[in-house]
Order: C-alpha cells, then sequence, then structure tokens
C-alpha cells in the first residue's frame, strides 16, 4: 500500500521525497543534528510534500541499514534514489527543485554563505575543553568569531542602501543573512546558532552579548518562523545531545 505522502505527491504532481533525520533520546522525537535541521528547513521552504522518518541510532532498523549502509542520518531518497552528503543534498534540490513552481534559495550575495562561517567551530572547541587555564582564551575566539558575524547582520546589504538613497543607513533591518527572506545559508547557520545559544548557557553560563543586536535580531526573527520552529529539536534534547559532550572545567 502507498503511503499518504506518496499518494499525495502523486496526485500533485510533487517528487517521493523522504528524509531521515536522527531521532531524539525517546527515540522518536528529533534529535540534536544541526544537519538533519538544515534539510529539513530547506524541503519545508521548497513547499514539497515530503516525509520524515526519524532514525533511532540505538535501534537502526535493518531495512534502514539496507538502504544506506554505514551511513548515519541525515540521508534522504528522492524517487528512490538514495541521497547522503548533506552538501551534495542541498546542491540536488536547489537544481531539481526550480522556479517556477519551487523557489530559489541560494543567496545572493557571497558573503552571505561564509557569514559566521567558524562560529561553530570556535564553539566546539570552548565547550569541550576541560582545561581551566584555556578556558578564557577559546571563549575570547568565540566571542571575537560571534562578532563578525554580528558585524555581517549590522551592515546594510547593498539593496538596503539603494533603497534609502538619500542618506544611508547607519544599520541594516533586514531579518535574515540575506534580506527579508530565508536562504541555504541561513538553513545552514541558524541551526548552530541556536545550539551554541542554548548550550553556551547550560554548561558554561554564556550568553551572546545584548549588545550583538545583530544576532539577537537575526534569532528572534527565525524564532518567528514555523521552518525553523517546526524543524528543531527541543531546548532538553540540544542539552542533552551535549550532556558527555561539554567537558567541565577543571
Amino acid at each position: 500500500m502507498m503511503a499518504w505522502f506518496d499518494v499525495a505527491a502523486k496526485k500533485l504532481g510533487f517528487p517521493s521525497i523522504e528524509l531521515f533525520v536522527k531521532a531524539g533520546s525517546d527515540g522518536e522525537s528529533i534529535g540534536n543534528c544541526p544537519f538533519s535541521q538544515r534539510l529539513f528547513m530547506i524541503l519545508w521552504l521548497k513547499g514539497v510534500i515530503f516525509n520524515v522518518t526519524t532514525v533511532d541510532l540505538k535501534r537502526k532498523p535493518a531495512d534502514l541499514q539496507d538502504l544506506a549502509p554505514g551511513t548515519n542520518p541525515p540521508f534522504m531518497t528522492f524517487n528512490g534514489e538514495v541521497l547522503v552528503d548533506v552538501n551534495k543534498i542541498e546542491e540536488f534540490l536547489e537544481d531539481r527543485l526550480v522556479p517556477p513552481r519551487y523557489p530559489k534559495l541560494a543567496a545572493k550575495h557571497p558573503e552571505s554563505n561564509t557569514a559566521g562561517i567558524d562560529v561553530f567551530a570556535k564553539f566546539s572547541a570552548f565547550i569541550k575543553n576541560p582545561r581551566k587555564e584555556a578556558n578564557e582564551g577559546l571563549k575570547k575566539a568565540l566571542l571575537k568569531s560571534l562578532k563578525r558575524l554580528d558585524e555581517y547582520l549590522q551592515t546594510p546589504l547593498p539593496e538596503e542602501i539603494a533603497a534609502n538613497s538619500v542618506e544611508d543607513p547607519c544599520a541594516s533591518t533586514r531579518s535574515f543573512l540575506d534580506g527579508p527572506d530565508l536562504t541555504l545559508a541561513d538553513c545552514n547557520l541558524l541551526p548552530k546558532l541556536h545550539i551554541i545559544k542554548i548550550v553556551a548557557r547550560k554548561y558554561r553560563g554564556f550568553e551572546i552579548p545584548a549588545d550583538m543586536t545583530g544576532i539577537w535580531r537575526y534569532l528572534n526573527n527565525a524564532y518567528q518562523r514555523e521552518e525553523f520552529m517546526n524543524t528543531c529539536p527541543a531546548e532538553r534534547e540540544i542539552e542533552f545531545a551535549y550532556l558527555d559532550v561539554a567537558k567541565k572545567i577543571k
């Protein structure tokens, strides 16, 4: 028997798409995985009908091991074809799901794709470090990286300047990295930035500084969007995922 989403997809002429994402600690809900959320957001923004299956890594079903042997989620099937590399899946979806039926999600400004590029690596170094003497330096490196992202979000894009050509705006008011709409760049960065906010607060008492208003505007705009909130793991899942990763400072 065909699944409901296959029937709907066939009727409406959509491709048959199934996304496999990491399950949470209960084995069923959405787990902490920024790569899973990235693909989940892309499919949601594209406006296709698709099915999402959460995969419990502790009890991976045999049929999934056959489908993508040796591969952990996220992976995807598109009209029966198995796709496993996150970057390649993103490219594939942008190439196959095109206007006029599906929105183009690529950023217009190349700088939007690299904004915040090292922030997650700096956060990982900070959170995994157990040595008291190294903590301050790693925290400063994370702050420096966040500051660069904040500056990008506060700097007006060319079209914002053009729109107010009488006088240059002092700061950008845009919602997302590349303008008013979510793009592939946001699908990549937002899940990571949200993890940083939750985990650094829980295990290091670290808050993204209030004066980084570009970052806070960015996050708060994301929290208004169903494409982000409905693909996001619960906070307790994010905290739980870092329970053993976040090292105690000795």
